[in-house]
């Protein structure tokens, strides 16, 4: 990859630069509100359990007992709205074409286009990154080698492998992924354009941060019922962390201008450890994990480390469980009509369910309360993914369908509308 020596800093500004080089060949994606999950949001835990049957509100967890209490203890209730920045939207569906954009642009720029060409390009990803190099690659006439893990979704495999990239499949561990990565540059001379610890792609990834910080003020201005009475642009904005690139990014990005910023991760199998990593003052190198956030699977980089390890740059991270995450994932989609994988769903999971951060969030924002970005960094997954995520019992099931009515009495007809 670039030589680090010859990296714009990161700062705000060279953000701002990145967005200018990369405008040409993303989208300015959307920000959406829900004020459905507003008002859950909004609403103490303890008062949002199903009045009757294991559907109702669309929320399934954390309603009963759990290893930290029962549900009836979750008393926090902070006061926010939410703007939902929508990356599912973005080329290749995920945020990560801004990164790959950015990074092979400076490639470009620093080598010149032909010795790109002739070595190509590689790198190791489970599967949106894999896309969005594969995709800038191909906008360039670049050859582009990307090494999967076997476990990665069929859809992002076809996704990848439709941008004409050479795919090259791997176990599913960093280390697994890394040794195939280094056959392939020996044999081919090809540069790696690595998925996150990379400041090209750091400052690629935090453009999306000042895309939100405008879009929200403009929306703002336009229609202030939107928003927290009174107040004008963003307090603070969640991001999913798994490699960090992202998150990190949009902590260069925002910093200085007062907006808060939070990671999210999974906890499943110790897929938070950049959380974990943050207690104990050291960075954990290895994971392996088989949450559904499959884009959350990856230990923090070296460089992202540095950024959110700085205090004034990263306010907190906070994990959730499978079962929030899903329940999080069924809101996103049932009530705000934004299909998004799992991943996408792990930022409005915390803000929902973890209540050391709604707490957090309750006492820092006070009654007046908080406008918070949520992240939603991709929507690579299919219908079958997601429907086995959610399989129901055949009562429930039949249930949702409108086969049987709410007394559970079968009925031979159903009414239109």
């Amino acid at each position: 990859m670039s030589d680090l020596s010859k990296c714009p800093p990161l700062t705000r500004k060279s953000v701002l630069d990145a967005h200018k080089r990369i405008e040409p060949y993303i989208h300015r994606t959307q920000v959406a509100t829900c004020d459905t999950i507003n008002l859950l949001a909004s609403t103490p835990q303890s008062e949002r359990c199903p009045s009757s049957g294991p559907n109702t509100a669309s929320e399934s967890a954390p309603h009963e007992s759990t290893k930290n209490g029962s549900a009836a203890e979750y008393k926090a209730n902070p006061k926010v709205r939410l703007f939902f920045k929508c990356e599912n939207q973005q080329k290749i569906g995920a945020f990560k074409a801004r990164g790959a954009f950015h990074a092979l642009g400076r490639l470009i720029e620093e080598e010149g286009i032909e010795n790109v060409r002739r070595k190509g390009v590689v790198t190791h990803s489970s599967g949106n990154h894999a896309q969005a190099l594969a995709l800038a690659a191909k906008t360039f006439e670049v050859p582009a080698h990307i090494v999967m893990p076997t476990i990665s979704t069929p859809s992002k495999i076809s996704g990848t492998k439709s941008h004409n990239a050479h795919v090259i499949f791997s176990g599913s561990t960093s280390d697994e992924r890394e040794a195939v990565v280094a056959e392939v540059i020996e044999k081919t001379g090809a540069t790696l354009v690595p998925p996150y610890d990379h400041p090209n792609i750091i400052l690629g990834q935090g453009t999306q941060a000042l895309e939100l910080e405008q879009q929200v003020e403009d929306m703002l201005a336009e229609q202030p019922a939107l928003g927290i009475s009174g107040k004008t642009k963003l307090d603070a904005v969640i991001a999913p962390i798994g490699g960090g690139g992202m998150l990190s990014g949009i902590c260069t990005a925002l910093h200085g201008t007062g907006i808060k910023v939070f990671g999210a991760e999974p906890n499943f199998e110790g897929a938070n450890d950049a959380e974990l990593g943050l207690k104990q003052n050291k960075r954990i190198e290895k994971v392996k994990t088989l949450t559904i956030a499959d884009g959350l699977r990856t230990p923090v980089g070296d460089i992202p480390w540095n950024i959110i390890t700085d205090k004034e740059k990263l306010h907190g991270i906070y994990s959730v469980d499978e079962s929030q995450i899903k329940a999080a994932l069924r809101l996103a989609m049932e009530r705000a009509k934004l299909f998004i994988e799992p991943s996408a769903a792990v930022p409005l999971a915390v803000m929902l369910y973890n209540e050391d951060f709604r707490k957090l969030v309750e006492r820092e924002a006070g009654p007046e309360g908080w406008n918070i970005g949520i992240i939603l960094s991709g929507g690579n997954t299919t219908v079958e993914a997601i429907a086995k995520l959610f399989q129901a019992s055949g009562k429930v099931a039949e249930r949702a369908e409108s086969k049987i009515t709410t007394n559970g009495e079968r009925v031979a007809e159903n009414v239109a509308g």
